[in-house]
C-alpha cells in the first residue's frame, strides 16, 4: 500500500468522479483509476461503487476513508514539523474576511503583506462571506481564521476570538432629518426607527443579527428597505435619501465628508462588534498558527 494510492482514493471520494479527481491531482484519469484498482486488489475488497452516475464509497470504502485521511494528515504533519525546525513555512491558509474588515483599527492588509514577504512559500486563500457561514467554516476546519461580525455575547463552543471593533450602533441620517430634533440631540431610541425605511447589512451578518435581536427586545419589527454587504454602500444610499442606515459608530469627520449626521441608538444600546475567530484548539497548520500570532500581536498594538 502506498500513500499515493490513499491520496487518489480520497480524491475520488471527495470529487465523486474519477475525471474530476484526476484534474484536481493534475494527472491523467486512467492512471488514477489504475492506482485505486491496485489498492482494492491489495486490500481484497472493492472500495468504490462505480455503478451509478457518481462514484461513491462502498461500505468497506466508507470504513477505510477516515483512516486514509488520517494517514495523509499524519504525513503532512511530518512535513510541517520538519519545516518548523528548518524555519520554513509552506502550505495554504484559508482566511475569511467580512466586508469592510480592513479598518483603521486593524490594518489586516499590511499584516498579510508582511507575512507574505517573510513566508513566500505560503499561499493565502481569501474569501468573503456572511459571518454566520464563516463561523461555521471555522468550526468545521474549512477556514483557519476569520475576521467576522459577532451576534452573540459569548463565542460558540470550540471557538476562540479576539475583539477588533466594539462600538455602539448609530443611525446615519441626512441633515434636517426629523430624528435630529430637537437640535443638539445625539441619541435616538430604537423605537423611533419603527416606521422608518432602514438600510442594513444582509441577514447572516453579525451586525444584522445584533439589530434584529435589539428590535425584538424593543418589541418592534424593523422595516428593512435596502440591504448591502459593504458599509460604504449603505452610507451612499443614505446620501441619496433612501432611508436611515444602521452601522457601528463612524467618525464625525467621515460622516461630515458625506454631509451626514449620526445618532447613537438607545433603549436598548446594541453594539457592533468585529472579531478575529479561530478554533479553540488552534489552526491545524503551522503556517496558519504563525499568521494568527501575527494578527493577534498587531491587534494588541493597535
Amino acid at each position: 500500500m502506498e500513500l499515493r494510492q490513499l491520496q487518489y482514493f480520497v480524491a475520488v471520494v471527495e470529487e465523486a468522479n474519477f475525471t474530476r479527481a484526476a484534474e484536481r491531482l493534475h494527472l491523467a484519469q486512467p492512471g488514477v483509476s489504475a492506482r485505486v484498482r491496485q489498492l482494492e486488489r491489495e486490500l481484497g475488497q472493492p472500495l468504490l461503487d462505480r455503478s451509478g452516475r457518481s462514484v461513491t464509497p462502498t461500505e468497506v470504502g466508507a470504513a477505510v476513508l477516515p483512516f486514509a485521511r488520517a494517514a495523509l494528515a499524519a504525513v503532512e504533519g511530518v512535513r510541517h514539523t520538519v519545516d518548523e525546525f528548518t524555519g520554513l513555512l509552506r502550505g495554504q491558509i484559508a482566511l475569511g474576511l467580512v466586508s469592510g474588515a480592513a479598518t483603521h483599527e486593524f490594518d489586516v492588509v499590511s499584516v498579510l503583506a508582511d507575512f507574505h514577504d517573510d513566508h513566500p512559500g505560503v499561499e493565502i486563500a481569501l474569501s468573503e462571506d456572511s459571518s454566520d457561514r464563516m463561523l461555521a467554516a471555522v468550526r468545521d476546519g474549512e477556514l483557519d481564521i476569520a475576521l467576522l461580525g459577532l451576534t452573540d455575547e459569548e463565542p460558540p463552543p470550540g471557538i476562540s476570538r479576539q475583539l477588533v471593533i466594539d462600538e455602539p450602533l448609530v443611525a446615519v441620517v441626512l441633515p434636517g432629518d426629523a430624528l435630529l430634533a430637537p437640535e443638539g440631540r445625539t441619541t435616538v431610541p430604537l423605537a423611533e426607527l419603527r416606521d422608518r425605511p432602514l438600510i442594513s447589512l444582509p441577514r447572516g451578518t453579525g451586525l444584522r443579527g445584533v439589530l434584529d435581536r435589539a428590535c425584538a427586545q424593543a418589541g418592534i419589527r424593523p422595516r428593512i428597505a435596502f440591504e448591502a454587504a459593504a458599509p460604504q454602500v449603505l452610507v451612499q444610499l443614505v446620501v441619496r435619501g433612501l432611508g436611515v442606515a444602521v452601522l457601528p459608530a463612524i467618525e464625525p469627520r467621515t460622516a461630515a465628508a458625506y454631509g451626514l449626521r449620526t445618532l447613537e441608538i438607545t433603549d436598548p444600546r446594541p453594539r457592533g462588534r468585529i472579531a478575529l475567530a479561530w478554533r479553540a484548539d488552534g489552526p491545524a497548520s503551522p503556517a496558519a498558527r504563525v499568521l494568527l500570532d501575527r494578527m493577534r500581536t498587531a491587534l494588541a498594538r493597535s
